[in-house]
């Protein structure tokens, strides 16, 4: 099971590494794991926020998509940084990061992340 399985499939984020790179998998999880969202306590794997990882071999750098959890979070610069540092560190290739276009919603939230806000 893809490690950002949230609780509507079809929101489900699609990490290309899964079938690229898929030694990669569990280190660039738990490093993003890291990365917790200072406002709502949680991590940006458990909100669903990393909609993409890829891995361009050829020239050495990884892509990291992500979305915010809305469209005037304070913390996006901060966020997207830190993003960014635990992906490269993970993967050892320059890695930079792009802000997806989908609009968030509770559903994105990995399954179970949203028991102690009472939601699921």
């Amino acid at each position: 099971m893809s490690p950002v399985a949230s609780q509507d499939p079809a929101k489900q984020a699609i990490w290309e590494i899964e079938s690229t790179h898929p030694q990669l998998l569990e280190a660039v999880d738990a490093s993003l794991r890291q990365v917790v969202d200072p406002e709502i306590g949680l991590n940006v794997i458990e909100l669903g926020l990393v909609r993409n990882v890829q891995i361009n071999e050829d020239e050495k750098k990884a892509m990291v998509t992500m979305i915010m959890t809305t469209p005037f979070c304070p913390y996006a610069p901060a966020l997207l940084e830190m993003t960014r540092q635990k992906a490269a560190e993970a993967i050892g290739h320059h890695t930079q990061i792009q802000m997806g276009t989908e609009l968030w919603d509770l559903t994105y939230m990995e399954e179970g992340a949203g028991a102690d806000w009472g939601l699921f």
